[in-house]
């Protein structure tokens, strides 16, 4: 059994990494099709852009909590799949337990994340004293002179904290986005994988986990991206882990709000 699938758009070449977005670093500009982050980090100089949404969805199916019985069906799923599911009824229980979870002196790389921000993790790890934030690290880099240590640095963090689109309740997991830049750290790159997902996020099917990235996620993504940098965003790179041989590399933490989209 494949337990990852990544499919590329392979029409939209000109990959945009997040972190050029961050710390004042530059990024080039794209004269073919828009290729913005998907779900990036709309924060300048440490602080988080309020951005107004004004999409009208009436997607309930998509923003509705998960029931006790989904969510027990959903937990069980990922589990067989080897991956490790704890549930918290608060974010705040949920961003504790996720600081405690980081050994003291890894490398921790928070991937853009509109849960993490919501939930005060982001900002907590970028300044936390005992371990190292990759951003921080990313942020003495330079694009134009340094690009390929930037990567590096992305690619195989110690620690990879971040958020997904959709859960199945046959345990597979679906992880938009239109740069990659944390793909590849989900699939192999770090050693620890710890994602924070609100449980209006799990849906029946894989077909209902990708409608959702299409008809709920994308739009409001989309928006978000026109107001922060002037571009569309896109549905470039898709990720979908279906199991993790690795036993405790990857750790779900489930919260009974509704988090991101």
């Amino acid at each position: 059994m494949w337990t990852f699938l990544l499919l590329m758009n392979a029409s939209l070449s000109n990959e945009r990494i997040d972190y050029m977005r961050r710390e004042g670093i530059a990024h080039q500009q794209s004269h073919q099709q828009p290729s913005i982050r998907f779900i990036s980090r709309c924060t300048k100089d440490k602080k988080v852009k309020t951005i107004s949404m004004t999409t009208n969805l009436s997607h309930s199916e998509f923003t509705q909590l998960a029931s006790e019985q989904q969510i027990e069906k959903t937990v069980q799923a990922l589990q067989a799949h080897g991956i490790r599911v704890v549930v918290f009824d608060t974010s705040e229980e949920a961003r504790t337990y996720v600081l405690d979870l980081i050994p003291d002196g890894a490398g921790v790389y928070d991937a853009p994340s509109r849960t993490l921000e919501l939930i005060g993790l982001a900002e907590q790890i970028e300044h936390a004293n005992h371990f190292q934030s990759v951003r921080a690290q990313l942020s003495t880099l330079d694009y134009a002179t340094q690009r390929h240590e930037m990567r590096k640095l992305v690619a195989a963090p110690d620690v990879l904290v971040g958020s997904i689109h959709a859960i199945t309740e046959q345990g597979e997991v679906l992880i938009a986005s239109a740069a990659g830049s944390q793909l590849g750290a989900a699939v192999f790159g770090a050693s620890k994988v710890i994602w924070v997902v609100g449980t209006q996020k799990l849906v029946r099917t894989l077909e209902d986990g990708l409608r959702r990235i299409r008809e709920y996620s994308l739009p409001l993504e989309n928006e978000r991206a026109q107001q922060v940098y002037g571009q569309a965003s896109a549905i470039n790179k898709l990720l979908i882990v279906n199991a993790e041989h690795e036993p405790d590399r990857i750790t779900m933490v489930l919260v009974k709000q509704q988090l991101g989209f």
